[in-house]
């Protein structure tokens, strides 16, 4: 199998990646944050932009991979197909919540009723605090404060009294000026290795390329199977990923290069 020349913080991702991708691209399974990662962060969710030739660009790459290709993100699915349609891709959403296979099959973990009334309640809460954004992601909740920088003990705060609320099972996943409360079931290593026992990642040595703290648990996986983990990031960060990107712009370009 081939082996592409790795160690621990190493700053040229793209050469390692190149080296797997192009050179075997039928011994590897890619899995992508979207998020920081294929796209740049924006000041507020509904903001997030996705370049018009990623898609394709995505479906490009897939094609060359054999179709195992993921999107693994804390976004829902259905707006995964609503911003990179007309391409279903195997995707994992909510950290892992939602999981679409290869096959189109969409698994999703059975909604807590008591998250509807502690969203109306923490809707209420945040209504109060200007620059505090409630992300209703369904089957989990998500308090964002980009724009208000000071509420984070705030929101910390009201997290951890959720999770009270919430019980067993639920955990927080803490990200870039966001606190999620999610299942504890589901997270996006778990989702990377149940998608690498289906078609047509079965086999495959994961990579996996993610810009946030939620994106550990993939290279966590990722490094136990002897796959890749890249990180994107401007400047050296605590991370268990072996290699990095300077930014989301140059995995875009380096996407559309090797699905050339």
């Amino acid at each position: 199998m081939h082996q592409p020349a790795l160690h621990p913080d190493q700053d040229d991702g793209a050469a390692v990646l190149r080296s797997a991708l192009r050179d075997a691209p039928d011994e590897w399974a890619l899995f992508l944050d979207i998020d920081g990662t294929l796209v740049d962060i924006a000041e507020q969710p509904h903001d997030v932009r996705v370049a018009a030739s990623l898609p394709q660009d995505l479906a490009r790459l897939a094609d060359r991979l054999g179709g195992a290709l993921a999107l693994v993100t804390g976004r829902r699915v259905d707006w995964i197909d609503a911003h990179f349609g007309p391409h279903l891709f195997p995707a994992a959403g909510l950290h892992g919540v939602e999981r679409r296979r290869a096959s189109g099959e969409l698994d999703r973990a059975g909604l807590a009723p008591s998250l509807n009334a502690l969203r109306k309640d923490l809707g209420r809460r945040t209504a109060r605090m200007p620059g505090v954004l409630l992300e209703d992601k369904v089957a989990a909740v998500a308090l964002h404060y980009r724009q208000a920088p000071e509420r984070e003990p705030d929101v910390r705060a009201m997290m951890e009294m959720a999770l009270k609320v919430m019980g067993d099972g639920w955990v927080l996943q803490h990200g870039k000026m966001v606190v999620e409360l999610r299942p504890a079931s589901a997270n996006k290593g778990t989702a990377l290795e149940a998608f690498l026992t289906e078609p047509p990642f079965a086999g495959r040595r994961p990579v996996a390329i993610g810009d946030d703290v939620t994106d550990e648990e993939m290279f966590r996986v990722v490094n136990a199977c002897g796959g890749l983990s890249v990180r994107i990031c401007e400047t050296e960060a605590p991370t268990l990923a072996r290699a990095r990107l300077a930014s989301p712009q140059a995995l875009r370009d380096l996407v559309a290069e090797l699905g050339a």
